[in-house]
C-alpha cells in the first residue's frame, strides 16, 4: 500500500473509487456512493490544498481530471485503445469545482459541453479570438453549429424580458469570454441569424440576436 495515501471507505459494488492527488504523495483515495459525495470530498481536497495541479483519478475506467489553476488550464484524459488527452483554458476561477462534478457524474464525456476543448495543448497558447475562430470552424453542419450555440447560451445567456431577443453572455464585461465570444460570432455568421444592437443599458460583452426557430427549438431542449 502506498503510505502516502489517506483510504477512507472500503470499495463496495455500488460505491466507486476515485483518487485524489497533487503531487505530493498524499494521495487521498475515496469511496463514494455518488457524484454529489464525491464532490464534496473533493471540494474539501482542493481547498485545504496549495498546489500547481490538482488530479482526480478514476483509476477502474483510466479516466482522469487534471486542474492546473496557475496557468488556467483543465484537461481531462482518457485512455481506451489508446490514451486521449483535451485541454481547456478557463478564464474564472470558478470553473474549477463545477468541472469535478461533471467528471464524478459521467467521467470524461460529462464534460463535452463545458467549453472549447483542444487536441494539443499549444492551440491554447493562441489568442482568444482565434481560438474562438478554430473551434467554430470545426462545426461544419448547421445542426451542429445550433446545438454549440445552445451550449454557449445556456451557460450565461438569457431570453430579454421584451421576448424577440437571446442575450448571450448577460452582464459579461468585454474582457470575459472572448474566446466563446469570437465562436459564437462565426456560428451566428454560418447559421445566417441576425444579431442586433445591444441597449445602452446592456453590459459590454452581451451579444443580442433575434429569436429564431432552430435556436427556440434547441434551447428548450437544454433548458
Amino acid at each position: 500500500m502506498n503510505e502516502g495515501r489517506i483510504w477512507l471507505a472500503p470499495t463496495t459494488p455500488d460505491r466507486k473509487q476515485f483518487v485524489f492527488t497533487v503531487g505530493d504523495g498524499n494521495d487521498q483515495q475515496v469511496s463514494v456512493g455518488d457524484p454529489q459525495e464525491a464532490y464534496v470530498a473533493f471540494s474539501a481536497f482542493f481547498r485545504d490544498r496549495e498546489s500547481d495541479t490538482y488530479t482526480i483519478n478514476d483509476e477502474p475506467s483510466g479516466q482522469s481530471l487534471v486542474l492546473v489553476p496557475g496557468q488556467g488550464v483543465i484537461s481531462r484524459i482518457k485512455d481506451a485503445d489508446q490514451t486521449r488527452s483535451e485541454y481547456l483554458q478557463v478564464d474564472r476561477g470558478n470553473r474549477y469545482l463545477p468541472s469535478a462534478l461533471l467528471f464524478f457524474e459521467n467521467g470524461y464525456a460529462g464534460l463535452d459541453r463545458f467549453g472549447q476543448w483542444f487536441s494539443d495543448v499549444a492551440d491554447l497558447d493562441a489568442s482568444p479570438e482565434a481560438r474562438g475562430a478554430a473551434r467554430a470552424a470545426t462545426f461544419t453542419t448547421k445542426a451542429a453549429a445550433v446545438e454549440e450555440v445552445a451550449r454557449i447560451w445556456v451557460d450565461s445567456g438569457c431570453v430579454d424580458p421584451s421576448d424577440p431577443y437571446y442575450v448571450f453572455f448577460d452582464s459579461h464585461g468585454v474582457d470575459d469570454d472572448r474566446a466563446e465570444r469570437a465562436e459564437l460570432l462565426k456560428l451566428l455568421e454560418l447559421l445566417g441569424i441576425e444579431r442586433v444592437d445591444a441597449p445602452p443599458a446592456a453590459a459590454g460583452g452581451e451579444v443580442w440576436v433575434r429569436t429564431d426557430t432552430r435556436l427556440d427549438v434547441e434551447f428548450a431542449r437544454w433548458s
